[in-house]
């Protein structure tokens, strides 16, 4: 497995489209011990929307937290 950081912020930016996006992924620990992913989008400026998904083990939110990633590289999106 290949080790993953606990968050990252990446940003999408396109003036001839208006485009302006923001994309965070973030691993943390849960008061009962579980493991959560939380998925944070939206226009840049806004409160954007969250979705938040609960693994019981770290490799499974690692593991989606690295597929989410590589999707969103592939569709332009940049640290910033």
């Amino acid at each position: 497995m290949t080790r993953t950081p606990d968050d990252i912020y990446l940003e999408r930016r396109d003036a001839a489209k208006n485009m302006a996006r923001f994309y965070m992924l973030s691993i943390e620990a849960t008061l009962f011990g579980d493991v959560r992913l939380r998925r944070h989008w939206g226009r840049i400026g806004t409160r954007g929307q969250v979705k938040l998904h609960d693994f019981a083990k770290r490799e499974e939110s690692a593991a989606l937290f690295a597929s989410l990633l590589r999707a969103k590289r592939r569709r332009g999106y940049g640290e910033a």
